[in-house]
């Protein structure tokens, strides 16, 4: 009979553990479980019209740019000049052996004072018919033709001195002590350092527009280094195989190298852009667009500054599309 009732006890025990599982889960919870946001403020993406100037691709360079080759043949005597040495117009840069040349020119020189010597004598005697006019007039001859001798002899020193054709920098030396040259072989390279020019093509548009002293800005390509730039020299025509007129601009600084590929931005136009609020874009050039529920990261091209805190926006994004940037 105490077996019987210990079973039966067990027995309940059970049913209740059982039916007590059962309303904890049927039972509905305290509270909702916490979901997980991120706070985003909206920003539409918008059309407006623009003024902006127009852009021209240009490169830098400078006018004068020249080989300088030996006017005389000999060896190198003396070098006064190193490779990257800024030089002044008519600056002596090498000097090519000249004794020979020094010995004709005080021949000459010597020659030119006897000659002078007896003019003196002969227009002295002339009055009185010491002298014959055939004789004067042999004298005479001869004076010029020794003066004319001593110009050739000067020319002739004068050539063994090379000398700077402008003010500039050696951008090349092509020459060493005691080397032995012939007449025209290149001995150095020098470029101007200023000023510094700007060559454009400008299209049908604003060909007509352009005027000679008109600014403008020219633009580096990483689009953080400018420098102020006039007009120097317009084209009197269009090209006909491009429709487009080449203008000539001359930079105020040295900011920039010869070669450099720069954008010159002059005159104006209106355009229809795109433009997105700056605070949705990031310095990286994305955009965080909102779709529905959902936000993609997607990477934009981005232009000039709009009025307030806009920026155009070249591609990426579409009209009507709206941005997402996390609260501070």
């Amino acid at each position: 009979m105490a077996v019987m009732q210990l079973g039966a006890l067990r027995a309940h025990a059970l049913v209740v553990t059982f039916l007590l599982l059962a309303a904890c889960k049927s039972a509905p919870p305290d509270a909702k479980a916490p979901t997980t946001t991120i706070p985003t403020s909206s920003m539409l993406v918008d059309t407006a019209t623009v003024t902006s100037p127009r852009s021209f691709t240009g490169q830098v360079y400078v006018e004068h740019d020249v080989a300088v080759a030996a006017r005389a043949a000999g060896m190198i005597d003396s070098l006064s000049v190193q490779l990257g040495s800024e030089v002044r117009s008519d600056a002596v840069m090498a000097s090519i052996e000249h004794r020979a040349q020094e010995i004709e020119l005080a021949r000459a020189q010597v020659v030119v004072d006897r000659a002078r010597n007896a003019r003196l004598r002969s227009r002295a005697l002339s009055p009185s018919g010491g002298v014959a006019v055939a004789d004067s007039e042999r004298v005479e001859e001869d004076l010029r033709e020794a003066e004319l001798a001593l110009l050739k002899a000067r020319r002739e020193l004068d050539l063994t001195r090379v000398v700077a054709p402008f003010s500039g920098r050696v951008m090349a030396r092509y020459v060493r002590p005691r080397q032995l040259v012939a007449v025209g072989d290149t001995l150095f390279r020098v470029v101007e350092t200023s000023p510094l020019l700007v060559r454009v093509r400008v299209d049908d548009a604003t060909a007509t527009s352009v005027r000679i002293g008109d600014r403008a800005t020219i633009v580096a390509a990483n689009g953080v280094t400018r420098d102020q730039a006039r007009v120097l020299f317009t084209a009197p025509a269009l090209d006909a195989a491009s429709g487009t007129r080449e203008v000539i601009l001359r930079l105020g600084g040295v900011r920039f190298l010869s070669g450099q590929s720069v954008t010159a931005e002059m005159g104006s136009e209106r355009r229809h852009v795109l433009v997105a609020p700056r605070a949705g874009l990031s310095p990286e050039g994305f955009a965080l667009v909102v779709d529905g529920a959902r936000t993609t990261l997607r990477p934009v091209v981005l232009g000039v500054a709009v009025d307030g805190d806009r920026v155009e926006i070249v591609s990426g994004l579409s009209a009507g599309e709206r941005l997402a940037t996390p609260r501070r």
